[in-house]
């Protein structure tokens, strides 16, 4: 592959106008777009099938713009009643404007000792929504909300920064990340993480496996 000689501006507005995009929204549950390839075309994807994002990059590589793309698509996508945000930002310059949002459910948590209580309180949403599957007889949010005339709505974890996370409570991180990981998908909770050390200690195997 031969890089271009000149980088070229990758506007979002552009990317949301594009055809794919339009085609992909129509059917997605969560549609964001990626940017566009060396060849110019516009890459989009679904959230939800991925169904986890793991972002990894070197300092102003452009992690944090990438989540605040994937974020302001999604809330102009998706009512607040559809949708639900939880952001969580150890920086506390990156995603702390989105307070007062009506996606968000929480305010943006920006202390790192509280990321634990949230994470425990996403995964008990998770069972209580596992539970009221369980009284409907469906497998997923999807058979759930074609039921049910009260929709829940999906979940969106979006943390800035894991690195610093890992430094303070590394396993009980760990052990909640891995279990939104492996359990979430069907209740609908989707995790977008961003860090820039990829290395062992803070994107740990079982982490990964999971992502």
């Amino acid at each position: 592959e031969v890089p271009n000689p000149d980088s070229a501006l990758v506007a979002l507005r552009n990317l949301m106008d594009s055809t794919e995009f339009q085609k992909l929204r129509m059917k997605a549950k969560l549609p964001i777009p990626m940017g566009k390839a060396s060849g110019g075309e516009t890459i989009v994807v679904d959230l939800a099938k991925m169904p986890h994002l793991l972002i990894a990059g070197a300092t102003g590589a452009g992690k944090s713009v990438f989540i605040n793309i994937i974020v302001s698509c999604l809330i102009m996508e998706k009512t607040p009643a559809e949708m639900k945000l939880f952001l969580v930002d150890p920086k506390r310059v990156e995603l702390t404007p989105y307070n007062g949002i009506p996606h968000l459910l929480t305010p943006v948590v920006v202390e790192t000792d509280k990321v634990v209580g949230l994470l425990k309180g996403l995964i008990q949403e998770m069972f209580d929504r596992y539970r009221r599957m369980e009284e409907v007889g469906v497998r997923n949010i999807d058979g759930y909300n074609d039921k049910m005339p009260e929709k829940m709505p999906l979940l969106v974890l979006a943390i800035d920064e894991l690195a610093d996370l890992m430094m303070t409570s590394a396993k009980a991180v760990e052990q909640s990340l891995v279990r939104l990981a492996q359990m979430g998908r069907a209740t609908g909770i989707h995790l977008v993480v961003a860090t820039q050390r990829p290395s062992v200690d803070v994107v740990t195997g079982l982490i990964k496996a999971n992502f």
